[in-house]
């Protein structure tokens, strides 16, 4: 999914986290990883890093620093940062994940974005992606990776309906994806998927803002475009909904 900006309507504004993520599953989430009490938190592709930001709430001693390429995502994380008092304790860096000397953290955030970590073509990547997640965790810490698996194996014809290029080999099943995980060094600790109420909200929020500005605005210079790119992406969705899963697995490193 390609973010363009289009003057006028504000961007990705209904969307609390750049996931299908509920609040329900967020909380449960951020406590279970703030319990191991990280001192430091690094999210790979952070966007404006929501997630992250509520980590480091759980965990009043942490620090954070969030990795993305998009400049307006981690300008709206800033500021964000900022009116919750968090300014100084988190670090937004404008800089590819595979260029940058992230370090290491306690704590390892990839929430749908493990292509940052690895340029190996699918399906390859997301076993090197996972070898690099380990080699960013300090022993004893946490990764928690959101990742995308088929819920069953799409069809050519559903594939044909997808992402430009879509195949099969672009993502795992679930099972598969947990063996790569423990392939790459790490245990399992928690897995859980996102429901189809979350997809929902999360495609529904992804478009919302470009919609109601076109319906608003039918005669601007950019309208035909945005009406094409928004019925691409609804058709898209169509056809991947209930076929595309994403897992949030929580894994600590083997030693």
């Amino acid at each position: 999914m390609t973010d363009t900006k289009i003057d006028g309507p504000p961007r990705l504004s209904r969307l609390t986290f750049h996931n299908p993520l509920s609040e329900d599953r967020a909380s449960r989430l951020v406590q279970r990883v703030a319990r191991n009490s990280p001192s430091t938190v690094l999210d790979i592709g952070c966007g404006w890093g929501e997630f992250m930001m509520r980590v480091l709430v759980a965990a009043p001693g942490a620090t954070g620093r969030g990795v993305d390429i998009n400049a307006e995502d981690l300008e709206r994380g800033r500021r964000e940062a900022e009116g919750r008092g968090l300014a100084g304790r988190v670090e937004f860096l404008e800089k590819s994940a595979q260029d940058a000397d992230l370090g290491s953290a306690d704590l390892v955030l990839c929430l749908g974005s493990s292509q940052a970590l690895s340029s190996v073509a699918p399906p390859e990547f997301t076993l090197e992606a996972l070898r690099a997640l380990r080699g960013l965790v300090n022993d004893g810490g946490r990764v928690l990776l959101g990742e995308g698996f088929w819920e069953r194996t799409p069809t050519a014809e559903e594939l044909a309906g997808m992402w430009p290029g879509a195949a099969v080999t672009d993502h795992h099943d679930l099972a598969t994806l947990l063996d790569l995980a423990v392939a790459a060094g790490f245990r399992p600790e928690w897995t859980e998927t996102a429901n189809l109420d979350e997809w929902e909200e999360f495609e529904s929020g992804y478009q919302a803002d470009l919609e109601v500005w076109l319906a608003q605005n039918p005669g601007h210079p950019s309208a035909a475009e945005t009406r094409e790119r928004l019925d691409r992406h609804r058709a898209q969705w169509m056809t991947y909904r209930g076929l595309l899963g994403i897992a949030y697995l929580t894994l600590v490193p083997a030693q």
